[in-house]
């Protein structure tokens, strides 16, 4: 198997169909369609269904092609692993960031790593924890700063700080004191995250541990989605954070803390396959740096922070 057979199975993929592939990687079509034969051939698979409106990956073919791209991709970055080496960190560095980090997090970090990395471009991407923990390990992104509720995923991962959840509602419950308990929980209508989601697998076993089961009467697929259901009365919900006003003001009781203590672990994550460039490892070590100063200055609700 050569890389050609890679690049060009990609580019079938990619465009849906030979002719459409062929043309954007200038190869006759013919050609293009020994190529992948001669792909099939050797895995002895069956990569592509073939129709009337184009082409498809078989299953072989999909988990195929994520490995593929992601060999692609990391040959098209050896030049710029190579001129990072050594000296100052230069290139464009991927990061991505937990939504319910972000707002607090992007600008100063940036700020930041412009100081300590001029020569490096910052591209940050914000998203649920899931989605961003797929986007590394599919090696499209180079960095994830994420919540997760349990490390098993084969990814490199530094945890930098756990966090306490917090029960968020519109109105203050009237037995409510300084923490609520899952029974208390059990019994109100919830807002929740769909799955797959490490919160709601987080709430979700939490309450089985008790016996107990959510009331999930609406799923949300963004924090600010969820909180705005909150605040208009659909029911309460769950946060991995002790203060909503980055997202929305007013219209919420105090989050408070619930009992027993659910926890998820926020890390800092990259591929388990292949190397960062040195551009990548300098965001990285200012990246923990720069959470570390974050939590021991600026405190917030909840969060606990891992050294070391």
């Amino acid at each position: 198997m050569q890389f050609r057979h890679l690049r060009y199975f990609v580019s079938v993929v990619d465009a849906g169909s030979f002719s459409r592939a062929a043309a954007a990687i200038h190869v006759a079509q013919p050609a293009l369609s020994q190529q992948i034969a001669e792909l099939e051939e050797r895995l002895g698979q069956t990569l592509l269904k073939r129709s009337s409106r184009g082409v498809r990956p078989t299953a072989a073919g999909e988990a195929l092609y994520r490995k593929a791209s992601a060999i692609l991709r990391q040959l098209e970055r050896l030049p710029e692993l190579v001129r990072s080496s050594s000296g100052e960190a230069e290139g464009t560095v991927s990061l991505g960031i937990a939504t319910s980090l972000a707002g607090n997090l992007v600008g100063p970090f940036m700020d930041a790593c412009k100081i300590a990395h001029p020569r490096v471009i910052l591209k940050w991407f914000d998203g649920d924890s899931a989605s961003l923990g797929a986007r590394v390990e599919s090696n499209n992104l180079d960095l994830a700063v994420l919540f997760e509720g349990e490390l098993v995923s084969p990814l490199s991962r530094r945890p930098l700080f756990r966090q306490r959840l917090y029960f968020i509602g519109k109105d203050r419950l009237a037995d409510q004191g300084g923490s609520v308990t899952l029974a208390q929980i059990a019994a109100l209508p919830l807002v929740l995250p769909g799955q797959p989601n490490q919160r709601r697998r987080t709430i979700e076993r939490a309450f089985a541990s008790v016996g107990l089961s959510p009331n999930v009467v609406a799923e949300a697929d963004t924090i600010p989605s969820e909180l705005y259901a909150v605040r208009a009365g659909v029911g309460s919900t769950i946060l991995n954070m002790g203060d909503v006003s980055s997202f929305l003001s007013g219209g919420f009781a105090r989050p408070v803390l619930v009992e027993p203590p659910l926890y998820m672990t926020c890390s800092l994550i990259s591929s388990g396959d292949f190397p960062l460039t040195h551009a990548g490892e300098a965001v990285r070590g200012t990246l923990v740096a720069f959470i570390g100063d974050y939590l021991r200055n600026v405190r917030p609700a909840g969060a606990e922070l891992l050294e070391g």
